[in-house]
């Protein structure tokens, strides 16, 4: 009895994503071969607790190898931690009870000891995860850890790229999509590319801006955890007069004096106010590197019907966006240039798609509702076209 209640508390283990994972992707070779396994999991996840009891005292001398399958299923190189820990969460089980009712300890102590190793390990790759993570919580700040392996070998850290650093001194049409395809991970951003001239190293060319090909000086872009990397994320830090000297060799214009009360506009999230910055002329960017590009400003506006009853409208400035981005960025690869044509959604958007492309990456957060949600319902533009909702 006593066994009992400690065998349903440990069923508490085995968290419902495992048994769904389990159920869903059974493993293939022993999960389809072993009987014993099979009416074992279908005991254990029924709390069919005096069949399980019968079922292991029967196959007493097949339980440590039934046990051992598990386990070398569990840990095949580069399975997911939950489907590897739904595996050893019923080694685990099995092993409890073999313990018990078989007197044989010897495989609980391996599988609890392997148990709380993959535990610590994932707890230290979840670390390692998000201890860059206060540095993209700044809107518009990329960490570059892609080729992380060759990084480490070399010393350095990952690189902090920070669009909005770059976005005082260029508009994003610059780059976009000409140098970079404006979609994160697409680039294959590498030490290989820069030295070749190409991506990052189409400015940095020791001309326009520091070269990519000096070793002293790569530390100027792997900052990554360090005391320098402060002026990238902590407004409070920010080096205006540096800018302003790179925007002047630039041709841009970085007037940091008519900020209002010396800071930075913030929208009510915390993320900088570019139109605010815009509107109170207190940047200009440069909008190609060689000069002899003109902006192609596209001028209409579109009202896009909210689907909710309670939610206002958004009305869309194509001038706005045209004056940041060149037409061909967003069409017709992330919007069909037709009105109507594009059945949006907030939780595609969410993904990454359509206004996604921008928005919560580099550009103010979706959590800002009423940044966009503000034109009444009901209420007409002069000129403005209309997008019709279509479910």
């Amino acid at each position: 009895m006593a066994y009992a209640m400690k065998f349903k508390r440990a069923r508490g283990v085995l968290a419902l994503s495992s048994l769904l994972l389990l159920l869903l992707f059974p493993e293939p070779s022993t999960a389809q071969k072993s009987s014993f396994r099979n009416e074992f999991i279908i005991n254990y996840t029924s709390n069919r607790f005096q069949l399980q009891v019968l079922l292991v005292q029967a196959n007493k001398d097949i339980i440590p190898g039934e046990i051992k399958a598990l386990v070398a299923e569990a840990m095949v190189e580069g399975k997911p931690f939950d489907e590897r820990m739904a595996l050893l969460d019923i080694a685990q089980a099995m092993a409890s009870m073999h313990s018990y009712w078989n007197h044989d300890p010897a495989p609980l102590v391996e599988v609890e000891m392997l148990v709380k190793m993959e535990v610590e390990k994932e707890r230290q790759r979840k670390a390692e995860r998000e201890k860059w993570n206060k540095y993209e919580r700044f809107v518009g700040n990329f960490i570059m850890k892609e080729h992380e392996a060759q990084m480490k070998a070399e010393g350095l850290t990952p690189v902090i790229y920070p669009h909005w650093v770059h976005r005082i001194w260029f508009e994003c049409k610059v780059c976009h999509d000409g140098i970079f395809k404006m979609r994160r991970g697409a680039n294959d951003i590498s030490q290989k590319h820069l030295m070749e001239g190409a991506q990052c190293a189409v400015c940095h060319d020791n001309e326009m801006a520091f070269g990519a090909d000096k070793k002293e000086d790569c530390q100027r872009c792997h900052l990554a955890g360090t005391a320098e990397a402060e002026s990238l994320y902590d407004l409070d830090n920010i080096d205006h007069k540096r800018l302003k000297e790179v925007a002047e060799g630039l041709g841009a214009r970085w007037s940091y004096e008519d900020l209002p009360g010396g800071k930075m506009p913030l929208d009510r999230f915390g993320n900088i106010d570019w139109l605010e910055l815009k509107k109170k002329n207190i940047f200009n960017p440069i909008i190609s590197l060689d000069g002899g590009a003109k902006d192609e400003i596209r001028d209409n506006q579109i009202i896009f019907e909210s689907s909710s009853p309670t939610l206002n409208d958004v009305l869309f400035s194509h001038k706005v966006h045209s004056s940041w981005v060149n037409c061909s960025t967003c069409h017709p690869n992330i919007f069909i240039d037709e009105l109507g044509g594009n059945d949006m959604k907030m939780s595609e958007m969410a993904q990454g798609e359509f206004c996604g492309h921008c928005h919560g990456r580099v550009s103010f957060s979706f959590a800002d509702c009423l940044r966009c949600h503000s034109q009444p319902k009901g209420q007409p533009v002069e000129g403005a076209l209309i997008h019709k909702l279509t479910h």
